[in-house]
């Protein structure tokens, strides 16, 4: 018996890039709304009504404690039975934007922090709207520092897509356990899915490395 059946792999690469569509699609989608709600959550952190900032503090610092596979489960198996039906894609997709808005909410926050105070205070002198403030003068200054560090999270979330497979999710490494219980060898299907994860994520550490030089260049 071959230890890596080649044949075998070649066989099998279609079913597992197919899949691997899936688990991209999953990353880009949870990480798009990731840091558009993300975004929000700091703004709203940072707000000086106490009604709105203690509990969003609360809900971030519940999701940031608790385990990604606890929140998907709530979301498919516990949500149905009070009335908010997902299907396991949808689950999927609101669980990771969800868990990974908390963290990029604490990015977004670090970045408006190191905002000179001088600017904040030129914002109040002017007589600014919030938003208008937001958009021309605070976000362009602090966006630009914490642009590798929600990178870095792109590449977090493209890992953790396997933990949809717990919730029937057919992603990638759902599709190699199906082979494997398939056909009985597990070996071929999750090495493959080990160097997939390894290519794409060295891909999206290089695109951030890039970035993060591009920035020093351009201080």
């Amino acid at each position: 018996m071959n230890f890596f059946d080649w044949a075998f792999a070649r066989e099998i690469l279609p079913r597992l890039l197919d899949a691997s569509l899936t688990t991209i699609g999953i990353a880009l989608a949870g990480f798009a709304i990731a840091v558009v709600l993300g975004l929000f959550l700091a703004i709203g952190r940072r707000s000086r009504l106490r009604w709105l900032s203690w509990p969003i503090t609360g809900l971030i610092e519940f999701i940031r404690s608790t385990p990604l596979l606890i929140q998907v489960y709530f979301l498919f198996y516990v949500f149905p039975n009070y009335g908010l039906n997902l299907s396991a894609m949808q689950a999927g997709i609101i669980g990771i934007a969800l868990h990974y808005a908390c963290y990029t909410a604490e990015v977004y926050r670090a970045g408006l922090d190191a905002v000179p105070r001088s600017q904040w205070e030129a914002v109040t002198a002017l007589n600014m709207k919030p938003w208008t403030a937001y958009r021309d003068v605070i976000l362009p200054q602090a966006l630009r520092p914490v642009l590798p560090a929600l990178g870095n999270y792109l590449i977090s979330i493209l890992k953790d897509t396997p933990v949809l497979s717990a919730i029937t999710v057919v992603e990638i490494m759902q599709r190699a356990k199906n082979i494997g219980s398939e056909s009985f060898r597990y070996l071929e299907p999750i090495t493959m899915v080990g160097i997939f994860f390894l290519i794409l994520s060295l891909g999206l550490a290089w695109c951030v490395r890039r970035l993060e030089n591009r920035m020093e260049l351009a201080r």
